[in-house]
Order: C-alpha cells, then structure tokens, then sequence
C-alpha cells in the first residue's frame, strides 16, 4: 500500500480581465452589489477561439508536470474535472492526452462540478494506494463566460463566474505519514436542480428541441441557482465534510495549517473561517482575483498558496468543496 503525493502544481488562466465595472457596462449591477454579495472584485473571460477548456488545462498541466519533475511519459493516466467540456462528447480527458502528446493512457472525466477537482482526486489516490498506477495528472478547467446569460436578466449568476484552470501530479508515495490522508465524498441529488444547466440535455430539452421553439425567452441552456438555499446548504456541508475529515484522522482544527475552500463565495468562506475561528493565515481565498471557477477553483488556490509561500513541508492541508449535484467532499494532505 502506498500513498499519493502531490509533487506538482500548475494553473493558468485567461489575461482578460473582466471588472465588476466592466459587467455594469452591459448589464444593470454595479462593484458594491457585487462585492457586498460575492467578494469578487473581478474575474478572467477567455477571449473566444483564444482558448477552451482543454487547452487552458493543458497550460496548467504542462506547468505542474515540469514541477513534479517528471518527463509527460511518465504520466500513467489522466483524470479530467469540468462541467465545461470542448465538446458535449468526446471529454477533455482524451484531449488532453493527444495534446500534451502523452503515451496512450487512460483519461477518465469527472462531472462532478465545484466539487469535481475534490473526487478527481480521491479517485487518483485510490490507484495510486493500490500501485497501479505511479503518476497521475488531475486537472480541474472551466470555461464558464461563454456559456453565461450577460445581461440583467443572468446577473444573478453571471457575475459570480470565471474562467481558468489548474492542474497537479499524484506520484506515488512510500513513506505513509505524508501525501493525501483521506478523502471524503457526498451526494444529495434530491436538490439537483437547485443549481444547474437543464438543456442540451437527452432527458428534458435537446438542441433540436432548443432550434425548433427558437424561443428567445428560453433560459434552459444558461444556468439557474437558487442563491440563498445553495448558500444554506453550502455552509452546513462545509462545516460537516471537513469535520469528517479531522476526525478520520484523529486531528484537530488547531491542527489545520491551510484550509482551502471552494471559492464559491467570498462570504461562505468567511463563514467557515468564523465558525472554525480560523486566522486569516489558515484560510486561503482568491475569489476576489478569480470569480467562482468551479472545478478549477481549489487547484487554482492551491496552487498559489503553494507559490506564495504559504504551505510548507510539514503541514496539514484540508481541502474541501460544495457545489450543484448537490455535491460536497473533502480532503486532508499532509504535505
């Protein structure tokens, strides 16, 4: 039995800069409406046939690849976590592998949107626990602005969104004090459409569906959240799924060194932050730069803290997630 290790990080996101003030240009919002409600200040917005969500995690991989210092042929699988595919079908997954110009390995896509990058690690851990595999690449990417209603009608979400990527290499660890301790995974589907994207979809609206009514009133196809009720299961799934992960491993949250949230909301972070009464140094947010880059968001964050100095050999990291599904996970790293 082995542990997996976390030795590369990498992110990348679009240099398109899109202010709350730039969003008031085109749509009745304005920076206090925003920032009162979200904590974000800005977000990024690909430039449209500049990038897409592959080719923005490829950027990321290529950078967490050259960190774990390991050659691309080294890479023995791929796991992919997006709700933004290039292409309905065929994932980025296999993208990817043809892009970076990897050997033919395994690409395995996770649909499991802001909590996606959370269970495509845990899925990459138990390969590597068992030794079938000894590098693993996990990228988390979002392309989310072309896909948003950018007028009034959608600022309830899309002021919230960004675009952007990160990536990290699992290897294989011997020594088992360190790498990812845990993992812990959730679901309640009895409130997925809470938040969600209803069409193109096989089960209620299809494109031909969407072509033949050509109704311009359709919001199928753009995404819908119910705000307040996400946000109030939000902070009770977040307190509980990092609890589970302390207790799993008999740690303390004096023992947390860095959490890192799912930015989906400046405010439940803080939430979470009080009621852990967690310091500023022990929770790391960057949704203010970033928006909500769903999959993206914690090895985005990850990524920088880790740059910024912030994690250290040695110390507990927690991880942990919430999102539509609903869906929530967590994960305890010692790094």
């Amino acid at each position: 039995m082995y542990h997996s290790k976390i030795t590369g990080l990498g992110f990348y996101v679009p240099d398109n800069i899109v202010t709350n003030d730039d969003l008031s240009k085109i749509m009745d919002t304005n920076d206090e409406w925003i920032q009162e409600r979200t904590g974000i200040q800005e977000r990024r917005h690909v430039i449209r046939g500049e990038d897409t969500t592959t080719s923005m995690g490829v950027k990321a991989a290529k950078i967490a690849i050259e960190r774990a210092k390991i050659d691309r042929n080294d890479i023995d699988f791929v796991i992919f976590a997006t709700l933004s595919p290039d292409y309905y079908f065929p994932g980025p997954g296999v993208l990817v592998q043809r892009d970076l110009g990897l050997r033919t390995v395994g690409a395995l896509d996770v649909r499991n949107q802001c909590s996606g990058f959370v269970y495509a690690l845990s899925v990459a851990d138990q390969y590597i626990k068992t030794g079938m595999y000894k590098n693993i690449l996990v990228i988390g990417s979002e392309l989310h602005s072309t896909g948003l209603d950018m007028t009034t009608r959608g600022r309830g979400v899309s002021v919230i969104f960004g675009d952007g990527a990160g990536a990290a290499v699992l290897s294989r660890e011997e020594d088992l004090t360190k790498g990812i301790l845990s993992t812990h995974l959730h679901s309640e589907g009895q409130h997925a459409e809470e938040l969600t994207v209803i069409a193109p979809g096989m089960g209620k609206r299809w494109v031909t569906d969407i072509i033949a009514d050509n109704n311009p009133d359709d919001e199928s196809y753009f995404p819908y959240m119910n705000g307040q009720f996400v946000f109030k299961n939000a902070v009770v799934r977040f307190s509980e799924v990092i609890n589970e992960g302390l207790q799993a491993n008999n740690l303390q949250v004096s023992d947390i060194d860095m959490l890192i949230p799912h930015q989906a909301n400046l405010r439940i972070s803080q939430f979470i932050q009080q009621k852990f009464k967690l310091t500023d140094d022990q929770v790391f947010n960057n949704i203010q730069k970033y928006g909500n880059t769903t999959a993206a968001s914690i090895p985005i964050a990850l990524t920088e803290a880790w740059e910024q100095g912030k994690i250290k050999e040695g110390d507990t990291v927690v991880l942990a997630a919430f999102g539509s599904g609903f869906t929530w996970a967590s994960a305890i790293i010692k790094w």
